[in-house]
């Protein structure tokens, strides 16, 4: 059994400005995905330019942020947002879902396609792989907050969380997802794209790989208290969210390959 490690989660104090470590984490996704979607736009015949990469990022970070707020709101704390709406601006209490952060997301991508004429399918291919390293931070953020745990564990590396009231060794379930759905699934979407694909097919290894991890990662991560198992008595509020993932990306990935969904053409096109 580890102890949790002493760290303040706020990184930088100035004056009456605290700037809190999971805020850096969230700049510093932003920042990797800009970075990386500048290499990309740099390759020859690649279709894009560094402005419209600072532009999809920019809208991306919109999409996120309220996408990501109102998901939680809705996915898991519906009642408190019946009971006073405001409590929706309340983001000084934290609570941010990645799966309203996904569908922020894909909005901010379908009007940035519709703003440069560009395919869908093609922007949404570009910017699949630039979000893992996003969510591998945000996973460091929650570690370092204290948040989102795992559940008991015998094993030799459970963590008393200081801010668990059980002081139960439990699983760092936040490291775990950092590595599954942050850095595994970088390194996958990242060389999946490296080569001609069918139009889609990134978007759809991405859909898929995230709802597979987050799935898995879900047997080791406790329930919110509030809310519990939501069926089955195994079933968490992040499976029954993440599993219809694993089934649209595994759609996707038919009709890209097989069914030629996504491309009159049907020639491959660069992720």
């Amino acid at each position: 059994m580890l102890q949790f490690p002493q760290i303040d989660p706020v990184a930088l104090s100035l004056g009456p400005l605290q700037i809190h470590w999971y805020a850096l984490t969230y700049i510093a996704g932003f920042a990797a995905a800009w970075w990386l979607g500048g290499r990309r736009a740099d390759a020859p015949d690649s279709g894009w330019s560094r402005n419209d990469v600072s532009d999809l990022i920019t809208n991306s970070a919109i999409g996120v942020i309220l996408g990501g707020r109102i998901g939680y709101m809705v996915f898991y704390n519906f009642g408190s947002l019946v009971d006073n709406p405001l409590s929706l601006f309340a983001i000084w209490r934290g609570g941010m879902s990645f799966h309203g952060g996904f569908l922020g997301v894909c909005v901010a991508v379908w009007l940035f396609a519709r703003s440069r004429w560009k395919s869908l399918f093609d922007v949404s291919d570009f910017v699949a792989p630039l979000a893992p390293l996003g969510l591998a931070f945000g996973r460091l953020g929650n570690f370092i907050n204290g948040e989102l745990w795992g559940r008991e564990a015998g094993v030799p590396w459970a963590i008393v969380f200081p801010q668990d009231p059980a002081q139960l060794a439990r699983h760092p379930s936040q490291l775990y997802q950092f590595a599954l759905e942050g850095i595994s699934l970088f390194v996958i979407v990242w060389l999946f794209s490296s080569r001609t694909r069918p139009r889609f097919a990134v978007t759809g290894v991405f859909i898929l790989g995230y709802g597979m991890f987050r799935t898995f990662a879900e047997f080791f991560r406790e329930p919110d208290a509030h809310i519990g198992f939501v069926a089955f008595d195994w079933m968490t509020k992040g499976m029954q969210l993440s599993i219809p993932m694993i089934l649209v990306g595994s759609v996707i990935i038919f009709g890209a390959y097989r069914a030629k969904w996504f491309t009159g053409s049907g020639k491959g096109e660069k992720g």
